[in-house]
């Protein structure tokens, strides 16, 4: 079978209560809007049956898989497990509570098609299109966050976090070989490196509705990834990146990947392909 056109990412822990609610949008999306796709859906050491329900849903969907973690490991090291194994021209992941409507993806793959290596969803360029809003308190811990983002990493963007985003494959070869971090503060990092990279990033406004079962502590999570982001700098000040580009280097001076191992991808027994 040739490779897909799209690899839709799905990073999934203990969401045994909307997993199946998620996979029926998905493969509804898929379907109705005629993609070439596969779906990646990566058990992050999940305690509940979320690995087991996705397992079902493999038996009538080929192009379904399901990728376990070795325990518990992050959004971070989900999403990198997941996009790395993944065979599409345009890579893409998205939060398993599908506060971006899966049609969106629609105007991330515009963004690739029109030039940019990496597309990512952002929730602020038009609030017109946020059809629920966050509670007051969420939005004024994420717009802060997204200052002191954008100032100490120096990232243009509106949103950084948006667990929204879409890449050429070649570039999500190289940019997810180069992250480090593995739980919520990866998104920064990426950025980060594509920057660094020199890869056209596009920031396009996307539908979006927030789920009150967010999982992420402001708080908590916050100031984590406020030290995660001190230790990407520290890493970028140290040469760390620049000597991990420069070993994915090929002869003719190009940052290449090699072709990923697909290690960890749940197969269905013979008699249910």
């Amino acid at each position: 079978m040739s490779h897909p056109m799209l690899s839709i990412v799905i990073p999934a822990y203990n969401e045994s209560a909307r997993i199946e609610a998620a996979l029926e949008r998905v493969m509804t999306c898929i379907d109705e809007q005629g993609w070439d796709a596969e779906v990646l859906v990566v058990d992050d050491g999940s305690k509940d049956d979320t690995g087991e329900i996705v397992q079902h849903w493999m038996e009538s969907f080929p192009r379904l898989h399901l990728i376990r973690n070795p325990g518990n490991r992050g959004k971070g090291f989900s999403v990198r497990n997941g996009l790395l194994q993944a065979a599409g021209d345009i890579v893409m992941f998205t939060d398993a509570d599908l506060s971006a409507p899966m049609e969106e993806a629609n105007r991330l793959m515009a963004a690739i098609a029109a030039g940019a290596d990496v597309a990512i969803g952002s929730r602020w360029m038009d609030r017109q299109r946020q059809t629920i809003h966050q509670p007051l308190y969420r939005q004024f811990f994420g717009r802060c966050f997204n200052f002191i983002t954008r100032t100490v990493m120096g990232l243009p963007f509106k949103d950084t976090q948006c667990g929204f985003k879409a890449f050429r494959r070649p570039a999500a070869q190289v940019i997810f070989r180069l992250q480090s971090i593995e739980r919520w503060g990866f998104d920064p990092e990426i950025l980060f490196i594509a920057r660094k990279l020199k890869y056209s990033i596009m920031e396009v406004p996307v539908t979006w509705g927030h789920d009150e079962r967010s999982r992420m502590s402001y708080l908590k999570d916050g100031m984590k990834m406020l030290e995660e982001m001190g230790v990407i700098r520290y890493n970028s000040l140290a040469g760390r990146y620049d000597a991990a580009i420069a070993a994915m280097k090929d002869t003719s001076g190009m940052v290449t990947a090699p072709e990923p191992a697909v290690k960890n991808v749940v197969k269905l027994p013979s008699h249910l392909q």
